[in-house]
């Protein structure tokens, strides 16, 4: 039990601190959607989500997973402790960043066109693609000194880095878009990465590394190994993003670019700021479920003590966003995208199957299964597309939301019985307590303001809600002690 209590606590702990981060990174996200949304309105934002869809897609096609499989390389030559091996990785995957992020510029400086035409339907932004071309080799860079600060376990550097990043872009990009409007978006993509990546090579350079040379023999035969290491995970990345791609095209085609901005403005609700578990969970969870995953049994445990934590922390926020959804929705964005509140409560609906899927997923890649992890997702992204594109033909944004609810409760049914016939995962009666519990508080909050009018629906909902937190805290008391953590804090 107390070895139980330990590791319920490392979870709350690694959640709390990456949290921290996540929270501040949403509330600048939360005020830049805002202005954004009342500056561009939804046309707007659907042209920022078709141009920065389109070139994160060329972005994961030839970033080659570098961003997975280098922490690793990293971090090993920095155990090792040997100055010249550390020296000799760094100099190579600095080589490789520069290499993969020129081939994404080059890439989309000449499929512009086809890129403008795929995403609009006509060549109308070929130029915006065009420019947008420098910010692969940006964004790549960037991403390349937040892998060194995270393989050389310079957290605090990381954190800076990202917290600064954030603010300046913010700081930046509100001017632009005020003064020039849809004008300024391409602008203010280009000097926004630019910044960001100022700021990451900023802190990036307060690490100490030694200069040593390199010959291109050594760089071809280590950059092959890494490449190698994260191509399957990258694939997976390319699948997902391909499918969003696609979906932004048909709901385009079928209903216009202020349909996409209503789309990618409900489901940043969803994965953005209700997602916010999901991101904090995940530094700590999948290296620690990787150093267990020798056992089943033991990697069985962990997976059910993150499901259980996840969902004692994500139910009542999403109770919180069935009953007062609509002013969520003005709050984050305007009045102008209310149309989106039946699509978000059908997604937030989805997130408690979500969660428990999250959980169970990442026992196939802490297996080293990258191939079994590549096909999984990839039936999984067929059928969701498949019904995505039958959500919105029959029901519009609402569908969408309804489709995300079935896609994550078939994916929850698939990587169950997967897990189940290959690693003998089994959910604890406690954790079907929990979820059984927290569904039927959420449902209920579903239904009260699906089918009672405003402001009752407030008064009948709050209660449900009073509920699922009154649960959630003495769920969470059992397994860490939560008043006994807090007196230590205050101690401290």
């Amino acid at each position: 039990m107390k070895e139980d209590r330990s590791s319920y606590r490392q979870i709350m702990k690694a959640t709390s601190l990456f949290g921290g981060v996540q929270v501040f990174n949403i509330i600048i996200s939360i005020i830049r959607s805002k202005v954004i949304a009342i500056l561009l309105g939804p046309a707007g934002m659907g042209i920022a989500g078709l141009l920065t869809s389109t070139t994160g897609m060329i972005g994961v096609m030839t970033n080659f997973g570098l961003r997975t499989s280098a922490v690793k390389d990293i971090a090993s030559a920095y155990e090792s402790g040997d100055e010249n091996r550390i020296a000799k990785i760094i100099l190579i995957f600095r080589r490789l960043v520069w290499g993969t992020g020129l081939l994404g510029t080059v890439l989309t400086l000449v499929l512009s066109p086809w890129l403008s035409q795929i995403a609009f339907g006509n060549r109308e932004y070929t130029f915006a693609f065009a420019w947008l071309a420098i910010t692969l080799l940006f964004s790549q860079l960037t991403s390349g000194q937040n892998v060194l600060l995270q393989g050389m376990r310079k957290l605090q550097y990381l954190a800076k880095a990202n917290v600064f990043g954030t603010a300046a872009a913010l700081i930046i990009s509100l001017p632009i878009y005020y003064y020039w409007r849809l004008d300024g978006i391409v602008p203010a993509l280009i000097i926004t990465s630019v910044f960001t990546l100022g700021i990451a090579w900023y802190f990036t350079r307060k690490v100490d590394v030694k200069k040593i040379d390199v010959s291109l023999a050594e760089t071809r035969y280590e950059g092959k190994e890494m490449l190698k290491m994260g191509f399957m995970l990258s694939l997976s990345t390319l699948l997902t993003m391909g499918t969003a791609f696609l979906l932004n095209i048909f709901i385009s085609n079928r209903g216009g670019v202020d349909q996409v901005g209503l789309y990618n403005a409900g489901f940043a609700i969803i994965s953005t700021y209700v997602g916010l578990v999901f991101t904090a969970m995940s530094t700590d969870y999948y290296p620690r479920l990787s150093g267990v995953s020798h056992d089943n049994e033991k990697a069985s445990m962990l997976i059910n003590q993150q499901a259980e934590i996840g969902l004692l922390i994500l139910a009542p926020i999403l109770s919180i966003f069935f009953i007062f959804i609509n002013w969520g929705i003005i709050i984050l964005y305007s009045t102008q995208f209310l149309a989106i509140s039946g699509m978000v409560l059908w997604a937030a609906l989805g997130m408690y199957f979500k969660l428990a899927s999250w959980a169970i997923a990442f026992i196939l890649l802490a297996k080293g299964a990258s191939r079994l992890f590549f096909l999984n997702e990839l039936v999984f992204n067929a059928y969701m597309l498949a019904f995505n594109l039958l959500g919105y033909y029959w029901k519009g944004l609402d569908g969408l939301g309804i489709s995300f609810l079935l896609g994550y409760f078939f994916y929850l049914i698939q990587v169950f019985i997967l897990s189940k016939h290959k690693y003998k995962f089994a959910f604890t009666p406690a954790a079907y307590k929990i979820f059984a519990t927290q569904f039927i508080l959420g449902l209920s909050c579903f239904l009260i303001i699906k089918l009672i009018p405003t402001p009752w629906a407030y008064g009948i909902g709050l209660p449900f809600i009073l509920v699922s937190i009154w649960y959630s805290y003495k769920e969470l008391d059992k397994r860490i002690g939560v008043k006994s953590v807090i007196f230590s804090y205050l101690k401290k």
